[in-house]
C-alpha cells in the first residue's frame, strides 16, 4: 500500500532477519516464503513503492526470496495474481511502475469494466454480499424498487461501495424488506 514504509511492506513481503533494522528483535519469515507452493493476490499492485517493485521482480524472475537485512536467498516459487485501479501503461509513462514487471505480470490480463458499466451483475453481487453480511437479525430481501436503484447508481466505488451499500441497508432495514429508503445516500465522488 502507498501508505505503508517501502521497509515495512518488504519486511511484510520478504521476512526479515534479527536485528535487520530498530525494532527487529527476532527473524521473521515473509509472505511470500509462506505462499510457497500456493497462488498470491496482489490488491492495488500500481502502488506498490518503486523498490518493492525491484525486489519483487526479482523474486518471479529468480523463484527465490531475500528477507530484509539477510544475503542469503530462499527458494519461493508461487503463482500471482495481481489487480490494480491504475492504469499500468500510463503509470509506466509516469515513471511511477517498472516495465520490466509490467511486462512480468501482464502474461495474461482481464480487464473488468466498472460496475456502472454492469449493472446485471448488481443482483447477484446484491445477492451474495447480503449471504455473508453478519446481521444479528438475519438478511432480508431488496425490493424491486430497491433494486432498480442500485442498478441506477453510478458506484464510483465499484464492487466494495455496493457491498457497504448493502451492508448499510440491510442494517437500517433490521430484517424487514429492503428499500429504496433504506439505502445510504449516493455520493458522486
Amino acid at each position: 500500500s502507498a501508505s505503508l514504509s517501502p521497509l515495512l511492506v518488504e519486511s511484510e513481503l520478504f521476512g526479515h532477519v534479527r536485528g535487520a533494522y530498530t525494532g527487529a528483535d527476532t527473524s521473521r519469515v515473509g509472505l511470500l516464503e509462506l505462499a510457497d507452493g500456493a497462488t498470491v493476490f496482489f490488491d492495488e499492485m500500481g502502488d506498490i513503492p518503486p523498490s518493492v517493485q525491484v525486489k519483487l521482480l526479482r523474486v518471479l524472475e529468480q523463484h527465490e526470496v531475500t528477507p530484509v537485512g539477510d544475503t542469503r536467498p530462499r527458494p519461493c516459487n508461487f503463482r500471482m495474481i495481481a489487480a490494480t485501479n491504475r492504469d499500468l501503461v500510463q503509470c509506466l509513462h509516469e515513471g511511477t511502475f517498472r516495465r520490466d514487471l509490467y511486462f512480468r505480470l501482464a502474461s495474461y490480463e482481464i480487464s473488468l469494466p466498472a460496475l456502472r458499466e454492469r449493472p446485471e451483475d448488481i443482483p447477484l453481487l446484491t445477492e451474495r454480499f447480503l449471504q455473508t453480511a453478519k446481521l444479528p437479525q438475519g438478511a432480508a430481501a431488496f425490493t424491486k424498487a430497491a433494486m432498480a436503484e442500485l442498478q441506477r447508481r453510478p458506484w464510483p466505488g465499484n464492487v466494495r461501495e455496493l457491498r457497504n451499500a448493502v451492508e448499510h441497508a440491510a442494517i437500517m432495514a433490521r430484517g424487514l424488506p429492503i428499500g429504496p429508503e433504506h439505502l445510504p445516500e449516493s455520493r458522486d465522488l
